[in-house]
């Protein structure tokens, strides 16, 4: 999926006759070797960030559990998600869907189930 990420937003305010320029920019983002995107410089993702964000955090909550987002990082990243809300949402289904495949895998690869017997019943003596 591509995901296309806009060019800072230009903000012009009139005032008493004056314009003041504002500009707001959002961090780059930067996609990790798994697919996922990451938050600024920072190893947190977006789908972590905004699973906080849907279980009801305030940006201020978040910023204290992921203590090396800022604020303008963490208000931008949900900006960008309510504006592209469709394709975001879309995204974070797709990588819902590849890791419980990935669960699935690893699960039947690695059957724990019977562990703990299968290795008392290689020691000989033990029950």
């Amino acid at each position: 999926m591509a995901l296309h990420f806009h060019q800072p937003v230009i903000w012009l305010f009139v005032a008493m006759n004056a314009q003041t320029e504002f500009r707001a920019t959002l961090p780059p983002p930067r996609w990790d070797e798994a697919g996922g995107i990451r938050i600024g410089q920072s190893r947190v993702t977006l789908d972590s960030l905004l699973a906080a964000y849907h279980q009801g955090a305030t940006p201020e909550e978040i910023a204290v559990q992921y203590s090396v987002l800022t604020l303008e990082e963490i208000y931008a990243a949900i900006a960008y998600y309510l504006a592209n809300q469709q394709q975001i949402d879309q995204y974070l289904e797709e990588r819902h869907h590849r890791a419980e495949q990935r669960r699935q895998v690893l699960a039947q690869r690695h059957n724990l189930m019977g562990l703990r017997e299968r290795l008392l019943a290689r020691q000989p003596g033990k029950e």
